[in-house]
């Protein structure tokens, strides 16, 4: 069974940045939209760009907290050198 790597400080501070940049963007974004939708109707521009940021922030979440070690990679690295 491979042995799940905890994840540094540094890569936990780096998450929590990722997700409140998130947080402020899709707010800014969303308020915009709302400013311009106040007259008449607007497309949802940012519902594109929220979802595709979603996604890499629910990728940057599985690569912090759900990494495992390799354990071919000695091995890998003791052929190629």
């Amino acid at each position: 069974m491979s042995i799940k790597i905890k994840p540094t400080a540094g890569q936990k501070r780096t998450f929590l940045l990722h997700t409140i940049v998130f947080l402020i963007a899709s707010a800014v974004m969303f308020f915009i939209h709302h400013k311009q939708g106040e007259k008449e109707w607007a497309y949802p521009w940012h519902a594109w760009i929220i979802a595709a940021w979603g996604l890499s922030l629910i990728g940057h979440y599985c690569a912090v907290y759900f990494d495992y070690e390799d354990k071919g990679m000695d091995d890998y690295k003791k052929q190629s050198a």
